[in-house]
């Protein structure tokens, strides 16, 4: 089901509760709602559509990924980066890394890692500052 997206900052601020099996179908909400975006927004976290878990979905080099209970493990390249989202108005300045590796889990609750790079790197970056209460 697509869901509105939530603007307001006071909740957007809050860190997110780990994702459980329970929660898959916000990670289908999430998803509908991403798509429905796909012409204005790469990657969405579950607080964006006013759900305090933590899931992410995003643009990955053409097809979409659901990351749940995401943690960036390690992360190389740093560099300055200008960044905007659907929640919020404007762009503000963020440090990103190049290349980060992410530990999660999958849509079927199982455990994995992944190294991404360049603008997934980003997105991922910027969704899971989302589920850590950071507003960029």
């Amino acid at each position: 089901m697509i869901r509105p997206i939530m603007r307001n900052e006071l909740v957007l601020q809050r860190p997110s509760a780990p994702a459980a099996e329970a929660d898959l179908p916000i990670a289908q909400d999430l998803l509908d709602t991403l798509e429905a975006h796909r012409h204005s927004c790469v990657g969405m976290a579950a607080n964006m559509i006013g759900q305090l878990k933590r899931i992410i979905a995003f643009d990955n080099d053409g097809s979409y990924l659901v990351m749940l209970n995401p943690e960036i493990v390690s992360q190389a390249g740093a560099y300055p980066a200008e960044e905007g989202c659907l929640s919020l108005a404007g762009t503000r300045p963020a440090t990103r890394y190049r290349t980060v590796k992410v530990r999660y889990q999958d849509l079927g609750m199982k455990p994995r890692t992944g190294t991404f790079t360049g603008f997934t790197a980003q997105i991922i970056q910027h969704e899971i500052d989302h589920c850590n209460g950071i507003l960029i």
